[in-house]
């Protein structure tokens, strides 16, 4: 009887917790992500102070970079300040998106940067890039509610046997 009583309180908490998490998850996602990108592009908005700044400077020198650095980090800014306030969510992403495309791109444009030794062992500066994936996932569970939709938690074998 006591491991039946155990077995449905923590059944209990634990329907609770994903509850807890399907109707929070979404919106600290947003949050997170968004104070990534104001931070990441406030740091581009003071000289030096980027990490990415030296392989931007290497992987994109055909670009005018005092120009383009700072014109990244407020882009950044405005990506961040998109997904912090949750409106316009789906230019926010596009905006995301498009900066993303830019910062892979030293995958191909400056290969020397990013591996150490192809195709496993990455640089620091390559390891910053390819965690973009896990942005760009975050982002995609995010533009799933863009139409009002949210996570739901849902009890599995519950919807197998409604099936």
């Amino acid at each position: 009887m006591s491991d039946l009583l155990a077995n449905d309180t923590l059944d209990r908490l634990d329907r609770a917790i994903v509850a807890w998490m399907a109707r929070y998850g979404v919106p600290l996602l947003r949050i997170s992500i968004g104070i990534v990108f104001v931070w990441f592009g406030a740091l581009k908005l003071i000289p030096g102070a980027s990490p990415a700044e030296p392989l931007i400077r290497e992987a994109m020198p055909f670009l005018p970079l005092d120009f383009f650095i700072p014109f990244l980090g407020l882009w950044e800014i405005v990506i961040g300040l998109g997904f912090i306030v949750g409106k316009f969510m789906r230019l926010t992403i596009l905006l995301m998106m498009l900066q993303m495309v830019g910062a892979v791109s030293p995958l191909v444009l400056y290969p020397q940067g990013v591996w150490v030794s192809f195709p496993f062992v990455l640089t620091l500066e390559g390891q910053y890039i390819i965690k973009n994936m896990v942005l760009i996932s975050a982002a995609m569970v995010i533009g799933s509610t863009v139409r009002g939709k949210q996570l739901v938690a849902m009890d599995v074998q519950a919807a197998v046997a409604e099936r």
